[in-house]
């Protein structure tokens, strides 16, 4: 493809594009959430930090480092697609502990854990269909996104933990 838009997600971003998009990112307790349309060649990748955010009125703007926020983009593009989202081949990543059990201190809050519920709560509120998984595990992953075969390339450096 002569025209490849290469794209890098950092933690917190979000992108939504064409055939002609390849979307990269690394994943470490952060998740993301790829979706694809196969008939019209069209989708996107966040990569979210936090589980939720309320919003803090009707004119705010979203924030693609929350679970709501990210899936609240994606529903926003879906509609300007005049798709919906049970057209949509949903993948999911990430999620890994970037520390040992050992180290966590008290009641510390285990965010990976909690990014993967939130993700997981969210994708079949809305109805799409969830077609894979890579989640849990300890360590990082490094995902490659073709908007225009729906392929998602993993690379993973991690220990399962269960």
């Amino acid at each position: 493809m002569a025209n490849l838009v290469e794209v890098v997600l950092n933690p917190g971003e979000f992108c939504f594009g064409g055939a002609d998009t390849r979307i990269h990112t690394l994943l470490g307790s952060c998740v993301s959430i790829t979706l694809w349309h196969p008939r019209r060649l069209v989708g996107g990748m966040c990569h979210y930090m936090l589980p939720a955010r309320r919003l803090p009125g009707p004119q705010a703007r979203l924030d693609g480092r929350y679970a709501d926020h990210a899936v609240r983009m994606f529903l926003h593009e879906i509609d300007r697609q005049g798709t919906r989202p049970s057209e949509y081949v949903a993948r999911m990543f990430g999620g890994g502990n970037q520390f040992p059990p050992a180290q966590r201190h008290g009641r510390a809050p285990d965010v990976a854990r909690e990014n993967i519920a939130a993700g997981l709560a969210l994708l079949d509120r809305y109805g799409f269909h969830l077609a894979e998984t890579h989640l849990g595990g300890r360590g990082a992953r490094r995902l490659t996104f073709d908007v225009s075969t729906g392929d998602v390339a993993l690379h993973a450096a991690l220990r399962k933990t269960r």
